[in-house]
């Protein structure tokens, strides 16, 4: 992990000795509260000897907080620069999102959302638009 250096890629916490990916699979919905709270248990058994990084693609729905830190503030405010340039309408906003800085919206923008939209509806009524 730590041949790169940590400011040539997104991904920067290549200080750890090794990463561990805790993984919880169950199929009985009504085990969840039970598997959800042994996870989060060992999570905190592991915290003091984590450097308080996080790999972005281990994150479950953990929230911004997470996310920032998988990044670090300073590459988190750079990666928020570039989804403001490329996707400032959060069009790809799976997985763990960037969210785009607050900024005025500009036409440009209002007529790629109109363009998704009605994409979407094309799609979703199998080609044709009755409006």
């Amino acid at each position: 992990m730590s041949r790169v250096d940590r400011d040539e890629t997104a991904f920067g916490d290549r200080d750890g000795l090794c990463s561990i990916n805790i993984n919880a699979v169950w199929s009985d919905p009504l085990e969840s509260d039970e598997h959800i709270r042994w996870t989060h248990e060992f999570f905190a058994s592991t915290e003091p000897f984590s450097t308080g990084g996080v790999y972005v693609n281990f994150l479950g729905n953990e929230g911004e907080k997470r996310v920032r830190a998988a990044y670090g503030e300073a590459k988190y405010k750079r990666l928020t620069a570039l989804k403001n340039k490329y996707d400032p309408t959060n069009l790809f906003s799976l997985n763990q999102n960037i969210k785009p800085g607050k900024r005025k919206r500009k036409g440009a923008d209002c007529i790629l959302m109109l363009i998704l939209y009605i994409s979407y509806k094309r799609k979703k009524l199998g080609g044709a638009l009755d409006w």
